[in-house]
């Protein structure tokens, strides 16, 4: 069976993701709505990615429980940045490319967990089955928001 390397990638993909997620809060500072919900959605990632190294040790795997990344000097430095951004008139542009380049993310996530959930199926692994029918509405939602998000927000973006 090959299921462990679907979980290092799911473990992988979540990280990518949660990372993806808290640049754009950063970035995005100044539009309060994008900075919370990313951050939420963000946590959800780190649950994740925790869940998935302590399913892995079952597979042989020593993935790390703690989501990678955290926040740093170069970090707050981003945050800072964005602050002095909001106040301009390009965020809105920069707004749809962090929009657009999220849903790819979490839709490639969301794949993964569709693969994991077959795999544990087939092989009937119903621990592993479970993990993925708990997290996978979760990486759906997040792909959903960024979607909505778009669609929210493109016209003024783009005709203005």
């Amino acid at each position: 069976m090959k299921l462990d390397l679907v979980v290092r990638e799911l473990h992988r993909s979540e990280n990518e993701l949660r990372q993806v997620l808290l640049r754009m809060s950063e970035r995005h500072k100044a539009d309060h709505e994008t900075y919370h919900v990313a951050r939420d959605l963000a946590r959800w990632c780190a649950d994740h990615v925790r869940d998935l190294a302590e399913i892995g040790r079952a597979y042989g795997l020593d993935l790390d429980p703690s989501p990678s990344g955290d926040h740093g000097p170069v970090d707050r430095l981003r945050e800072k940045a964005a602050e002095w951004l909001g106040r301009r008139p390009e965020p809105a542009l920069l707004l749809l490319a962090d929009l657009r380049h999220l849903y790819r993310v979490a839709s490639g996530v969301s794949l993964d967990w569709e693969l994991l959930a077959q795999a544990a199926q087939g092989a009937r692994q119903a621990e592993l089955l479970a993990l993925a029918q708990r997290c996978h509405p979760q990486t759906l939602r997040q792909a959903r928001w960024a979607n909505a998000r778009l669609k929210e927000s493109a016209t003024q973006a783009l005709v203005s």
